[in-house]
């Protein structure tokens, strides 16, 4: 099969990849091909992958052209579209680093069932992406070498997802996986241009993927389109028997209502991360122009009230920090020459966190859920910037903090933006908002009741549509 000359594969959407395979305009080994071509040239510097399936990908896509040649491709949505994801997720005979290099010859016997589930539905697994250390954010030294934001190699994509947002905005994947505990897919959705989803606690299996935090933690869809996550989240959601907490619901067809509007929707922003002094000017005026173009769409837009979001980020880092120090008890005691300086440091402050400050931050959680439950109660859909400021520089996250109010804004205010929701078991996507005038992302973030799912796509999509920002190419994925 020979390519069609008018298609630039590593710049088509998944959903259009998949069509192109199908329809025969393009095969899956050229897919695999073309990002390959592109894996070589730019992730050098990059640095979004750890582990790159070259031949096992290949492998796989000849497989696939033979079973479309046979006409045996129906019910696999994402035939032959090369797809990279976290290297979070376990995978039989690859290496599974976890970004660690306690895990640095870590070589899995199977597949999480994510994993598996796209392997189903025909998705190529292209490669291992880079990640923070043990999904915490904040490494100093990644082993792997620091991923590079495409838009400005000295800005961070964002953590610990990084690798997943840097190898879509780069197009060095037609879609990824990431992982979410308070923050960790749509924040370096955020900085990097791209989407990205935190489902509804329990609604994707977590079965064979390390875990940072375990009643935060959630397998994250990150896409170039709206469209692309809602087909990568019908794929991989539903019930695992291998993970007891997934949820029974049946999984409907994300994407079959993505273009039946959203007037009348009711749309609310939060004032408590909206009315203040740590949001960026540009970000407050893209917040403040996307809801102009919600209205333009048919939505009741008005403002809501969380009191107690301001302390989501304290609340998330009192819960999943010492959680996350109790997980790693052995790597600490055994292995700490081997974590990476701020890794260690912050897991063994976390261990000393008193029983009596948990149990605080446990009951402020609940608080929280039912202060947005109430509100959700009131409009369909939450909106704010997925983060008050657009992505720091790489030195900025590693400098000594100065000073109380520094601690506060660096590691809290930014947990607040994202943390809330994985805090109350809700859904939320980040997706492309704007752009600064010095041609930086900023993400707009939409979150909605347990399991609504389809109208926070549904919402997402119609203002994807009805903006261009999306379409915008880094300056760092172009060969």
């Amino acid at each position: 099969m020979t390519a069609n000359s008018d298609l630039n594969v590593p710049f088509l959407s998944a959903a259009a990849t998949a069509s192109a395979i199908r329809a025969k305009q393009v095969s899956s080994v050229e897919a695999v091909r073309a990002y390959l071509e592109r894996i070589d040239k730019l992730d050098p510097t990059l640095k979004a992958y750890i582990t790159v399936c070259r031949e096992e990908a290949l492998a796989a896509a000849g497989r696939l052209d033979s079973d479309l040649a046979k006409g045996g491709t129906a019910g696999r949505p994402l035939a032959g579209v090369p797809v990279a994801v976290k290297d979070q997720y376990q995978t039989a005979g690859i290496l599974t680093t976890n970004g660690s290099k306690v895990y640095q010859d870590f070589v899995p016997t199977e597949d999480a069932t994510v994993i598996s589930r796209i392997k189903q539905a025909g998705g190529i697994l292209l490669g291992k992406l880079n990640m923070s250390e043990l999904a915490m954010g904040g490494t100093e030294k990644p082993p792997w070498g620091t991923p590079g934001n495409p838009w400005y190699l000295e800005r961070t994509p964002g953590e610990s997802s990084s690798g997943s947002g840097v190898a879509l905005a780069a197009h060095l994947c037609a879609a990824s996986m990431g992982e979410d505990t308070g923050g960790s897919g749509r924040g370096p959705a955020s900085y990097c241009g791209v989407v990205g989803l935190r489902p509804t606690f329990t609604r994707i299996t977590r079965h064979g993927m390390t875990p940072m935090c375990w009643f935060l933690d959630a397998a994250a869809p990150m896409t170039k389109t709206v469209e692309d996550c809602a087909l990568l989240l019908g794929t991989i959601a539903g019930y695992d028997p291998n993970d007891p907490y997934t949820s029974r619901r049946p999984v409907p067809d994300y994407t079959a209502h993505l273009g039946q509007g959203i007037s009348g929707l009711r749309v609310g922003l939060i004032r408590e991360l909206h009315e203040t002094e740590d949001v960026h000017p540009e970000v407050k005026g893209a917040i403040e122009a996307a809801l102009e173009m919600f209205r333009s769409l048919g939505c009741q837009v008005r403002e809501v009230s969380i009191p107690l979001i301001t302390k989501a980020g304290a609340i998330f880092v009192g819960i999943a920090d010492t959680e996350g120090a109790g997980a790693r008890d052995e790597i600490l005691r055994t292995r700490p020459e081997d974590l990476d300086r701020a890794s260690r440091t912050r897991l063994q402050s976390a261990a000393l966190v008193p029983a009596k400050v948990y149990n605080r931050a446990a009951k402020a959680r609940v608080l929280l859920r039912r202060q947005m439950m109430e509100v959700l109660d009131q409009v369909d859909i939450l909106v704010s910037a997925t983060a008050p400021y657009p992505a720091p520089k790489h030195t900025d996250l590693t400098a000594t903090f100065e000073n109380a109010d520094d601690v506060r804004s660096r590691f809290f205010v930014r947990r607040s933006y994202t943390g809330c929701y994985p805090l109350a078991a809700l859904p939320a996507i980040s997706l492309p908002g704007g752009f600064t005038s010095d041609n930086l992302p900023i993400g707009l973030q939409l979150g909605a009741r347990p399991f609504a799912e389809e109208t926070l796509l549904r919402a997402a999509h119609a203002y994807e549509q009805a903006t261009s920002w999306h379409q915008r190419l880094a300056p760092g994925a172009q060969l």
